[in-house]
């Protein structure tokens, strides 16, 4: 069955938001690793956020200052809100987890389109 259902895809003009959930299900437990990666067509998946257990976050440096990543542990969900949008970060968004079991769970992958 799935494990990770990812929403919040879609078009924006830029300088807009737009907010990513992943949402895992209750049999994903110990949890060592929650990120977001992007990919554009034509080029590599790359991490854009990140939180390690227990609370440390990252981010790449072109998002610094306009994503947030956050976690609500009590619905197993991963968000990542989306500020300041520019056409650059165009891709498709997937999200990723990584159990303290190394198991390594993916998302479907959602598109965000920043375009005026």
């Amino acid at each position: 069955q799935v494990q990770l259902v990812e929403s919040g895809g879609g078009l924006v003009q830029p300088g807009g938001s737009l907010r990513l959930s992943c949402a895992a299900s209750e049999s994903v437990f110990s949890i060592y690793f929650m990120g977001w990666y992007r990919q554009a067509p034509g080029k590599r998946r790359d991490l854009v956020a990140n939180i390690f257990s227990p609370d440390t976050i990252q981010y790449t440096d072109s998002v610094k200052c306009r994503f947030t990543i956050s976690r609500d542990n009590a619905n197993n969900t991963v968000t990542l809100q989306m500020n300041s949008l520019k056409p650059e970060d165009t891709a498709v968004y997937y999200c990723n987890i990584i159990t303290f079991g190394r198991a390594t769970y993916w998302g479907q992958g959602t598109q965000v389109t920043v375009s005026s």
